[in-house]
């Protein structure tokens, strides 16, 4: 007697709904999920839409938040090297006192807010100007921690302009009365993917802004900004 040959089972199609009904109730069923998945992204440009600005017409603000965007080689990735030449531009400038950087420092040989303050100076930011952040592990982290730690008011974020409005809403959510610049990029692949994550990430956003949760690391309040304002002045 032979045995059977075993086989994958096979998967049927799913079957469509074949009463009117049916097919309205599944209708009504996407585009409420579609509704759904938007609401985050509408909910962004709502709140952020007269607050993004560019290096040349936006207010005059004593501090500039630069978020981390990655290192290659213990230095900044391209996308943050723009952000921060887009602080050291707004500071040659006047625009701007002090620059608080951001970012991830959860390993010792990964460094972001060192990295970046080393670039700073290279651009002609001194160091007395600059303050930085290292747990800032993502955006609601670091604008929590610019407020409560660091004691930031209102503050210029400056990102990528896929990223910008993110982090001006969730900013303001966390007490910093924020202007965005979004710095310009070409469309490349990294471009595209950041955009693509954003859809995501803004579910996320909305999340943090509903039920404010307390960053990964909050601590004591840091003098930093204070004491580089005074200096300034």
């Amino acid at each position: 007697m032979r045995r059977p040959k075993l086989g994958r089972p096979k998967l049927g199609r799913p079957r469509l709904p074949r009463t009117r009904a049916g097919q309205r109730r599944l209708v009504q069923a996407v585009m409420a999920g579609c509704v759904l998945a938007l609401l985050p992204a509408t909910w962004m440009y709502v709140v952020t839409g007269d607050r993004l600005r560019t290096t040349a017409d936006v207010p005059r603000t004593d501090v500039a938040v630069v978020f981390g965007a990655g290192l290659w080689d213990g230095e900044p990735s391209p996308y943050l090297a723009h952000r921060l030449d887009a602080a050291a531009e707004l500071y040659r400038a006047g625009r701007i006192e002090v620059v608080l950087v951001t970012g991830d420092n959860s390993r010792k040989d990964y460094d972001e807010p060192d990295a970046m303050r080393t670039y700073l100076t290279r651009h002609g930011v001194p160091d007395a100007h600059i303050v930085s952040d290292y747990a800032g592990f993502d955006t609601w982290d670091s604008c929590v921690r610019a407020r409560k730690i660091f004691g930031v008011r209102e503050a210029v974020l400056i990102s990528q302009g896929f990223h910008i409005r993110r982090a001006v809403a969730l900013c303001e959510e966390a007490g910093v009365a924020s202007y965005g610049v979004g710095v310009p990029e070409k469309h490349d692949a990294t471009w595209h993917y950041g955009g693509t994550r954003e859809i995501l990430a803004a579910g996320k956003a909305a999340l943090d802004a509903v039920f404010e949760p307390d960053p990964h690391f909050l601590g004591r309040e840091e003098p930093g900004v204070a004491n580089a304002l005074a200096a300034r002045r």
